[in-house]
């Protein structure tokens, strides 16, 4: 997984804000970090200088959990790290709490809009909305049919369907459409979309091609593989090969690109990460079709193939869709069949 992450350059080497302060990555471009409440314990934001309708300030790419936490380390960057300038946008990459959770008390506090996909837009709406009994019944099919049935982890499922209101109470009652290809004009830079699937619905991503800045968010990590999951809202998905073809539209860009991950530090070699990716996700399907031929699996049996470590409740929800990820990948390019047993379970073999 990592045999390139020696040809990966971390320019600003051991140097971190601390939460509550921001640190200038590039003119007008300024990094802060918050904490999370998880093993992955930290999310980069960023600010852009900016002007619209004449009046200078600052646009907010992702935003953070809603907690008191978060919420306080931003009012001292408030105070002491915007100039006295105001919060113009909010920009969000995707939709999970640690990008889109605090953008209803931006755009409430500062009056501003949220700009977002709609594929993103519409499924935080939805995602935090309470679960009706049908949608969880079907996360409980979608649990056994593809080999969970342990109560308790079945119950985490449904938690964690819950959990996302807690970080993402709502979200804000407009948002600005963001396409594809779309240009944004943020300050007097021009900062180009690129659509990103398998991590979240309609991910993206802002290339500044003229100063070679890529705010990547979680479709480009530097050290660790992001999460492609089948979930139960779409039960016959292919996300590993949609993260995979979507890295790709990274390539086009300069070999002195500095990537702006939403985990990690930011880092030069984009190209060389975009291979490393490639290579652990094939290295992972090539292990999981070995194990298919000797036995027929479904994707509980999967996991300890994928991941060698203990995982706790949280981690095991993420991992099980990433394990039936996994099959489907080889399933959808014919290097293993499909078939429901008796039992209701679907399993996978060569």
């Amino acid at each position: 997984m990592n045999t390139l992450t020696p040809e990966l350059h971390y320019p600003l080497e051991e140097t971190l804000p601390e939460p509550g302060t921001t640190l200038e990555v590039a003119p007008g471009v300024r990094w802060l970090r918050m904490p999370l409440p998880f093993e992955l314990n930290h999310i980069n934001l960023w600010l852009l200088a900016d002007e619209m309708d004449g009046v200078k300030g600052w646009t907010v790419v992702d935003c953070g959990i809603d907690n008191p936490t978060t919420r306080a380390h931003w009012e001292t960057i408030f105070s002491n790290e915007l100039q006295g300038l105001p919060i113009l946008r909010v920009i969000a990459t995707h939709m999970h709490p640690d990008h889109l959770g605090l953008a209803h008390w931006f755009c409430e506090r500062w009056g501003v809009n949220l700009w977002i996909s709609a594929a993103e837009y519409l499924s935080a709406a939805k995602a935090t909305q309470p679960a009706e009994p049908a949608s969880l019944q079907n996360a409980t099919d979608f649990c056994s049919q593809n080999g969970l049935t342990n109560q308790k982890a079945v119950a985490h499922m449904h938690y964690r369907a819950a959990f996302y209101s807690k970080l993402t109470p709502r979200v804000p009652p407009r948002y600005v459409r963001l396409h594809a290809g779309d240009v944004i004009t943020i300050g007097s830079d021009r900062w180009r979309c690129i659509p990103g699937f398998g991590h979240s619905p309609e991910h993206m991503a802002l290339s500044c091609e003229s100063r070679h800045l890529l705010i990547g968010g979680d479709m480009m990590l530097p050290r660790i593989s992001t999460n492609v999951s089948v979930y139960e809202t779409e039960p016959l998905s292919n996300p590993v090969q949609q993260f995979l073809d979507s890295i790709d539209l990274f390539k086009p860009l300069s070999a002195e690109t500095l990537t702006l991950p939403a985990h990690g530090k930011p880092f030069q070699g984009l190209h060389h990460r975009i291979e490393q990716l490639h290579a652990h996700h094939q290295e992972r399907l090539a292990e999981l079709e070995q194990a298919c031929q000797e036995k027929a699996l479904c994707g509980i049996d999967a996991i300890p193939i994928l991941f060698k470590r203990n995982l706790d409740d949280h981690q095991m929800t993420f991992a099980f869709g990433e394990a039936v990820a996994h099959l489907h990948a080889l399933w959808y390019s014919g290097r293993v069949k499909r078939a429901q047993g008796p039992d209701g379970i679907y399993r996978f073999s060569a």
